[in-house]
């Protein structure tokens, strides 16, 4: 298969050093801790310009608590590790290894799924240089009113979510698992750099060789070749 998101350029979870279109690239594979989802409404986003206090598009996976990892990519000429990027963000749903992969849609509970051609793909958009998984039901119980999100974001106080994602003495600079405010059974936010920045990035699914879905990634379309149109 060479059509996008089932071509060779796909380097989720592929950590050393990958040839892509006559360049060598050196992965990383961040590991950022547990994402509870208590209802299973997986929700990719930009936290700090479309998120909403539930009623968010999301995703239905079965009700659990996932590891995340992130795959960072070094774009730099000299491979020295002085400009590191994100390239991927995953939900692992099960151990067994992802043989194919299709785009995934994010959908309001009342929506209609389009349908969609191989290598299409509908995005969730990007304004703040931020993307994040979380439960859609955990953010109606664990965020303040949405008036004092502002203050939490951009708080200079070290807790403040821009501040925390930034931080590299937590996970790595870039990335953060944040537990909501209001939370009473460890409901949580991880946050990561969406990749160059700004922009639409699909989320696909990784099924394994029985078609059950074992991942959920956001690509955030960093590799250069075999890109989806948007």
């Amino acid at each position: 298969m060479s059509i996008w998101p089932n071509g060779p350029s796909w380097c989720a979870l592929r950590e050393g050093e990958v040839e892509i279109a006559e360049r060598c690239y050196r992965f990383e594979v961040v590991d950022c801790g547990v994402l509870n989802l208590p209802s299973g409404r997986l929700v990719a986003c930009d936290p700090f310009a479309d998120m909403t206090r539930g009623g968010n598009h999301y995703f239905q996976v079965p009700p659990g608590s996932y590891p995340v990892r992130v795959t960072v990519i070094d774009v730099s000429e000299a491979q020295d590790g002085s400009h590191v990027r994100e390239a991927y963000a995953s939900l692992l749903l099960a151990e067994t290894p992802e043989v194919r992969r299709g785009a995934l849609v994010l959908l309001r509970e009342e929506d209609e799924p389009p349908t969609l051609e191989e290598g299409e793909f509908i995005g969730f958009g990007v304004d703040a240089g931020t993307a994040c998984f979380v439960d859609d039901e955990a953010l109606k119980t664990g965020m303040p009113p949405e008036e004092e999100w502002q203050e939490l974001f951009e708080s200079a106080d070290p807790n403040g979510w821009f501040a925390r994602m930034d931080d590299p003495e937590l996970l790595r600079a870039g990335l953060a698992n944040i537990p909501l405010p209001l939370a009473k059974n460890g409901e949580n936010l991880i946050l990561f750099h969406s990749g160059w920045g700004d922009g639409a990035y699909p989320v696909v699914g990784g099924y394994d060789a029985d078609d059950r879905l074992v991942a959920v990634h956001i690509d955030f379309l960093i590799i250069e070749g075999e890109l989806p149109e948007a």
